[in-house]
């Protein structure tokens, strides 16, 4: 086991939508209570670096930095409904410079889907070979030809991957588990809550083995028992047996699941300004 990696929490912001895209029909109506109100909830937006003697890894980017700007990336119906908030310290390149890390540095880049919450600043990394499952690249490339409208993935951010020439690695359908360097493998989670979802699980020899999930389980109550899928979903059937692997994986495996929205789970964490995991 690799003994010299370390692992940083990189706190990118918040965003904040209808819980409702969180924990599908998570208050419906009824007919004693039939206008039960929405509730827009706030939950953390974040990255992980893991600083590794084989090479720098980053897993997810956050959201891009001019999400909100009127003349920003992210179309108005995006902003309204799923706003993003982040000071300027918070902005992903800031965090990697308190970390004295530049984007060139990175050496992979593991996206764990395409989403505009975790996919937002790719473009930083030219040097990097970006690693995303094929049936994500492959829907998000057809999706981004045929319309502006692309839903939870943004237009012009993937046109800004097309004009930086990112240089692309696909995770196969068949390909389950991957090392990727010592220590640390990229999972396949499948479709699910996007055409395909990475996790990543990484042995931290004085912590212990901790699988990133992110958005395959957005929160402790997606985890259950009973799993709770999410109002954002493209395969229900997939999305269960993801979580059902996940309960598998990390017990064969005593890891800890890292969710990737849980606003309690996160507070607990040791942020980048604060430390690393080793």
């Amino acid at each position: 086991m690799c003994q010299n990696k370390k692992l940083y929490v990189l706190d990118t912001g918040t965003m904040k939508m209808d819980k409702n895209y969180m924990i599908a029909m998570h208050n419906p109506a009824t007919i004693d209570a039939p206008t039960k109100p929405a509730e827009f909830v706030e939950f953390p937006v974040y990255a992980v670096l893991i600083d590794h003697p084989e090479g720098k890894i980053l897993f997810d980017t956050g959201c891009n930095p001019d999400s909100m700007n009127e003349d920003g990336p992210w179309p108005e119906g995006i902003r309204r409904a799923f706003p993003t908030f982040a000071t300027e310290e918070c902005y992903l390149i800031n965090r990697l410079e308190q970390l004295k890390v530049r984007p060139e540095d990175i050496k992979y880049v593991v996206a764990s889907h395409l989403h505009l919450d975790h996919a937002g600043c790719l473009e930083l990394f030219t040097n990097a070979e970006i690693i995303v499952h094929d049936a994500e690249l492959a829907s998000v490339m057809k999706s981004f030809a045929m319309t502006r409208d692309m839903g939870a993935y943004i237009w012009a951010d993937v046109m800004s991957w097309v004009q930086k020439q990112l240089r692309w690695r696909t995770v196969k359908v068949w390909q389950k588990e991957l090392q990727l360097v010592e220590g640390i493998k990229i999972i396949n989670f499948g479709p699910g809550h996007a055409y395909g979802m990475l996790g990543l699980h990484v042995e931290l020899p004085g912590y212990g083995n901790v699988l990133l999930a992110s958005d395959a389980v957005y929160t402790k109550e997606s985890y259950g028992p009973p799993i709770k899928p999410p109002g954002i979903l493209y395969d229900s059937v997939g999305y269960n047996q993801t979580v059902e692997r996940i309960h598998q994986f990390a017990h064969e495996h005593k890891s800890e699941v890292w969710f990737g929205h849980d606003a309690e789970q996160f507070k607990s964490f040791r942020k980048s300004t604060e430390g690393y995991y080793e």
